[in-house]
């Protein structure tokens, strides 16, 4: 009794991978093995698969590179000097005198100037030999 149920099983077991191996898929006779429109499905996936890795591949590097930009900028701006510390307000006022001793310190500087720009126009006028 005991021998038969093992034989029972050991058939039942035997039998299964050949059940589902005759009820695989066949292909008529003469047509292609290959099922063109699943094969197509299947191109057409793998393709979109790539195009979508390599579309997050060029975000990502773009996000690096404006954290890299942004990165660089605060590091220059860190560098830089700060800027001059402006007046405050308008500047005092002088009284009569100190005004008047002021421009006559400027005219005296521009009559210099002047002089000196002069002896150097005739140096430069000169008659040349």
């Amino acid at each position: 009794m005991i021998a038969l149920r093992a034989l029972v099983v050991l058939t039942l077991f035997a039998a299964t991978p050949a059940v589902a191996q005759a009820q695989a898929w066949q292909p008529r006779a003469g047509a292609s093995a290959i099922d063109p429109g699943r094969y197509q499905a299947d191109q057409h996936r793998l393709e979109m698969e790539r195009l979508r890795l390599q579309a997050e591949q060029r975000e990502a590097f773009a996000r690096q590179l404006e954290i890299e930009a942004r990165l660089s900028r605060q590091r220059i701006e860190a560098a830089r000097r700060p800027e001059p510390i402006q007046p405050s307000g308008p500047r005092a006022l002088r009284s009569p005198e100190e005004e008047r001793a002021l421009r006559l310190s400027a005219s005296e500087r521009r009559a210099a100037t002047a002089s000196d720009t002069g002896q150097i126009d005739a140096w430069l006028d000169r008659p040349r030999d």
